[in-house]
């Protein structure tokens, strides 16, 4: 029998193989449940969720309340288009600008099109309220940045395999180092419209700037007019001890960009927010989405934030990410550079002698622990923000001998 079932789980991997385009490369794992902090494969193992979906799990799996919402609403409207008003949007925009201190929001599906919302608006009001001529403006970008993967976004990534055959690309950016305040001081010039900036790079390895870089650059901003635009779609609502990132800084930016928790794990929900002098260059026609702002998504939505915010899952999430982080500080290992992060972002810098760090989430798994590596060296580590201390504790168990190397296909 067990074996049999081990044939199935193959099987779903070959047919995904044998069908799919090629353009991940996932853990050799097959699930098909979840509940909480924890998912089970198809032979009904269970492993403790460690990636959250890249953190649109911050409420964790099927939270009953995003449950309750999403079949409340598949019951009575699921769609639309903006051809026509729906009676959740409304108030799911109210609640979210409530939340987040803003006067509008502009609802879409992903977080690359809410970030491709945010360049548009920018660039607008760049020519319409800046006076910067039309298609002279220029964004400011950090290398190391990563925003998803439509044309315009790799024009500005600096990853070359983001880009490689996908050319040409969109111009308009300048590139800066990340975390260097001098070298953005210096690109700032006369034309410059906006600087779009993760308060902490993901995917770019879980890397955090200089205390003060945040609220320097935004300063900069400020007074040179340029607008300070924070992509929080995975560090926000929740996800590093505070609902945005920015607020670790006190720094409130131009343009909020969200997505992932947004949408609870449930439906794919994101949005750029502004105040009306930036969202107010749209004008219809302009830009749109048949989807975004749907009264699924949006009820959806509602609930999700709702659990956010009810459940204190920033505050919980500085106290646990907080001792979580200096517990993995001190798990002895060769292996192991250094441990960085916020909240329960966490990464874990594998060094570079040991083989990537994809070996270390390959043992992790078979213990029973879902991670995923980024930037090549960084074993991530971001469970759903509802996760108990004692899972916490449980899951050190497993995940101490592997930092040590037990269990790692070594090089």
């Amino acid at each position: 029998m067990t074996e049999s079932v081990e044939v199935d789980a193959r099987a779903f991997i070959d047919e995904a193989n044998r069908w799919g385009a090629h353009n991940y490369e996932p853990l050799p794992v097959v699930l098909d449940r979840g509940e909480g902090v924890w998912v089970w494969d198809v032979r009904g193992k269970r492993y403790l969720d460690m990636l959250s979906a890249y953190s649109a799990l911050n409420q964790g799996h099927r939270h009953p309340r995003v449950i309750g919402a999403a079949r409340e609403q598949l019951e009575r409207l699921t769609l639309t288009s903006r051809a026509f008003h729906n009676d959740q949007m409304g108030p799911f925009l109210a609640e979210l600008c409530q939340a987040t201190g803003f006067e509008k929001a502009l609802p879409m599906n992903t977080g690359a099109e809410a970030v491709e919302t945010a360049i548009k608006m920018v660039r607008k009001w760049g020519s319409e309220v800046k006076g910067v001529p039309d298609g002279l403006g220029e964004i400011i970008v950090c290398g190391g940045n990563f925003a998803g993967r439509t044309i315009t976004i790799i024009s500005f990534s600096s990853e070359k395999g983001y880009r490689r055959g996908f050319g040409p690309f969109t111009p308009g950016f300048r590139t800066v180092p990340y975390g260097d305040i001098d070298a953005f001081r210096a690109a700032v010039h006369e034309n410059t419209i906006g600087f779009l900036i993760e308060p902490i790079q993901g995917e770019g390895g879980v890397v955090v700037p200089p205390e003060g870089y945040l609220a320097a650059t935004r300063e900069i901003c400020r007074r040179e007019g340029v607008a300070f635009m924070a992509d929080e779609i995975q560090t926000g609502l929740g996800r590093t001890g505070r609902l945005f990132c920015c607020d670790w800084e006190g720094v409130r930016p131009d343009v909020l960009i969200v997505g992932k928790a947004l949408g609870g794990g449930v439906y794919p929900v994101s949005a750029a927010i502004a105040d009306s002098e930036y969202m107010d260059v749209f004008q219809p026609g302009d830009h749109g989405s048949t989807f975004g702002g749907n009264p699924l998504g949006a009820a959806v939505a509602r609930a999700a934030l709702g659990v956010i915010l009810d459940e204190q899952l920033p505050q919980r999430t500085d106290e646990i990410g907080a001792w979580f982080m200096e517990e993995l500080r001190g798990i002895a290992s060769p292996h192991v550079d250094h441990v960085r992060g916020k909240g329960l972002m966490i990464g874990v810098v594998i060094r570079e002698s040991s083989g990537p760090a994809r070996l270390f989430c390959e043992a992790l798994m078979r213990r029973g622990i879902l991670a995923k590596e980024t930037h090549r060296q960084v074993v991530r580590f971001a469970p759903p923000l509802i996760i108990e201390r004692e899972t916490l504790e449980n899951a050190l168990e497993e995940i101490a001998p592997v930092l040590a190397g037990e269990g790692v296909a070594l090089p």
